[in-house]
């Protein structure tokens, strides 16, 4: 991955109107605790599938997405990928692991698309909250959230059918745009693996929802017609806490997003 030399990681940040505290984890560091955070840090570039890290790598840092996405993943034994999560522009991930004595990486992660990744030594980090429990509150929040997260998944995969699940995405999707016509957040393959679904069964469903008039579909767009029947079909009281109920958005300029 490309980096960002650290003399010019300041200037850089500046020139993309880049403010790191705009994430959730690191919304509570003063300006001291911010520079001490950057005088660590790094900024990649990734191509699309370009790999950041992989499972059982040596978890020594954490990052930031500020461009594109990163998609974590693991590969079971027979080749097939499961993905965990994507991450999107705002958003920290594997800074929960520099509580551990010898940290690796659970899964892999790449990119999905051009992507634009910071980097922070985790043990730099430790040294900062050591030394403030408001920022200690703030990553425990943060680490307990996506605990609920992922019960909750285990849940809805358990015991949701892959209706919902997809209703539920597309309904998150709806909601986190504001509008009615959107995009899909990645290609249909991923965000089936995603939801633990065969890109066929992906693309079924939502040809029965375009057929019920509940949604038009056009190739990555998508068209809500039938909010309520959406909403009903997703379970909201049963899906909802699978994602951050406010997620952070970088003030990143529109060219980080290409």
């Amino acid at each position: 991955m490309p980096i960002v030399s650290k003399k010019n990681i300041t200037r850089w940040l500046i020139e993309m109107n880049v403010d790191i505290r705009m994430a959730h984890l690191f919304s509570t560091l003063d300006d001291n605790q911010v520079r001490q955070v950057m005088e660590s840090s790094h900024v990649g570039t990734l191509k699309d599938g370009e790999s950041l890290f992989e499972t059982g790598d040596e978890a020594n840092r954490f990052f930031l997405v500020i461009g594109g996405q990163i998609k974590l993943f693991r590969v079971s034994s027979n080749g097939d990928q499961k993905i965990i999560d994507i991450i999107q522009p705002g958003n920290t991930f594997a800074e929960a692991l520099m509580f551990m004595e010898h940290p690796i990486y659970p899964v892999s992660a790449e990119a999905l698309g051009p992507a634009k990744v910071m980097s922070f030594d985790s043990k730099r980090f430790l040294q900062i909250l050591s030394e403030s429990f408001e920022v200690c509150f703030r990553i425990m929040g943060t680490m307990s959230q996506r605990l609920r997260g992922l019960i909750k998944e285990i849940d809805d995969l358990t015991l949701q059918s892959a209706t919902t699940r997809m209703c539920a995405m597309l309904l998150r999707r709806m909601e986190g745009v504001g509008q009615n016509h959107f995009t899909l957040p990645a290609a249909k393959g991923v965000l089936a693996a995603r939801l633990s679904m065969k890109p066929e069964t992906f693309s079924r469903i939502l040809q029965n929802l375009s057929t019920k008039k509940i949604l038009k579909t056009k190739g990555n767009e998508i068209e809500i017609l039938d909010k309520s029947l959406l909403r009903s079909l997703a379970h909201l009281e049963s899906i909802y806490g699978l994602e951050p109920e406010k997620p952070c958005v970088l003030n990143i300029s529109s060219s980080l997003r290409q």
